[in-house]
Order: structure tokens, then C-alpha cells, then sequence
């Protein structure tokens, strides 16, 4: 069972960052005693990049992303039923496709269309490189948020495949039930603003919220090249 590191004074409130770029700085306080010079961060796009990068740059350790995202329903692409990432690995919400009665062909081809969609962004984002070496490294894996926890499962058993020395879980805000679903998967879970109240939306911890678009994403990765 991993340990969960939370800001005891951000704990329930709402609306406690300006913006990712500021709760990824507030973030890389808390991680720098928990990394080395042989960790790397590992960013979901699109919301965990801005985060991520200023944890890289703040702690002086490698940067790459992670392609993993929700499987949407055909009906709603707001709305997930499990996560899938680029590399297969997935997780479905059993109670969710219980209850929408999906059948094993729509849930095929979702998830087979959301692998299209990280391969899509594979190529314009990572221009296809190979996947960085994390056999024995401590791997902080960073969004911008914990709502249900299934995206964050699949990268955590993506990067558990390669060997990792360490897996830390880093985002700023998380309700508690994605944090009960995960704890036992990691080493540890860095969690400033901790919510145990429902409902929880990830939002509603930042002043300045808007979905990132791929330019957004883009710009962000030059930035970290300069």
C-alpha cells in the first residue's frame, strides 16, 4: 500500500490554484524529496502537461508524456466507461457497461478508436519516438487531476510493465475514491488538494479552467525544448 501525501491546509476547499502552471510549481515542492537524478515525470495529455512540465523544470529531471486516455461512449465523447493506452493496456467500469448494457463489440471498437486517437497523437506530439527506458527509475506520473482514477490506473499499469524502481502518482487535486482505487498500486500518491466529499470535479480546484487543445499541448512541448 502506497502512502498518500497531501497539503493538510488545501484539504476539501475548492478553487485553490490560479492555474496548472501554478499547481504543478506548488506540486514539485512536494515531490523534490521523493525523486533523484535517475527519475523521470510522465505527463497525460492534455491537462497533465502543463503540470508535468513545471515539475520537470522545477526538479531538473526528464520529461515525456504518457498516451493514455478514457474510452468515451458512442453516444457521449464526454463521458467514459474505462481508459485504454497506446500500448493496450485498459480498464473498463464494470458497473458503468453493466448499466449502459454496452455489448463486447462496442466496447472493442471503442477502445480500438481511442488507441487510433493516441496514435494520432503519438505521431504529432512525440513524432513517434521510442517509449523512454524506465527500468529502474523512479516514474512520477502526473495529470492535472483525480476524478474516477481509471485513466491514472492504465498508465500506472503501462509504466508497471517496464520495471520501474518507484511509481508516484503527482496531481494536484483527487477525490478520495480514486485515491482508494489507486493507493494500492503505487509507492505514492501527491495529492495537494484532496477531496473526500461528493460531487468532485477536478475543475473545481483551479481559478483559471479550460480544456486544453492540441496547439495548447504543442506549445508546451516546444517551450520545454527551448
Amino acid at each position: 500500500m502506497g502512502k498518500l501525501i497531501q497539503d493538510e491546509n488545501l484539504k476539501n476547499k475548492v478553487f485553490v490554484f490560479e492555474d496548472r502552471d501554478e499547481a504543478g510549481e506548488r506540486l514539485a515542492e512536494f515531490l523534490k524529496d521523493l525523486v533523484d537524478k535517475n527519475s523521470i515525470v510522465v505527463a497525460i495529455p492534455s491537462g497533465g502537461v502543463p503540470v508535468g512540465k513545471k515539475i520537470s523544470q522545477k526538479l531538473k529531471i526528464p520529461f515525456d508524456l504518457i498516451l493514455v486516455k478514457k474510452i468515451t461512449y458512442p453516444w457521449n465523447t464526454e463521458a467514459g466507461f474505462g481508459a485504454v493506452s497506446i500500448e493496450g493496456d485498459y480498464i473498463l467500469n464494470k458497473e458503468a457497461v453493466q448499466y449502459t448494457g454496452l455489448t463486447d463489440e462496442i466496447i472493442e471498437k471503442q477502445k480500438e478508436k481511442t488507441i487510433q486517437t493516441l496514435k494520432h497523437r503519438n505521431e504529432i506530439f512525440r513524432k513517434n519516438r521510442p517509449f523512454p527506458n524506465l527500468t529502474g527509475k523512479t516514474v512520477v506520473i502526473v495529470d492535472d487531476g483525480l476524478a474516477s482514477g481509471y485513466t491514472m490506473f492504465t498508465a500506472i499499469q503501462m509504466v508497471k510493465r517496464k520495471n520501474p524502481k518507484k511509481i508516484i502518482v503527482a496531481v494536484p487535486t483527487c477525490s478520495k475514491s480514486a485515491v482508494d482505487k489507486l493507493l494500492p498500486e503505487v509507492d505514492a500518491i501527491v495529492c495537494l488538494n484532496y477531496r473526500d466529499f461528493y460531487p468532485y470535479a477536478v475543475a473545481d480546484a483551479y481559478k483559471n479552467w479550460y480544456d486544453l487543445t492540441n496547439e495548447d499541448v504543442l506549445y508546451y512541448l516546444k517551450e520545454e525544448k527551448e
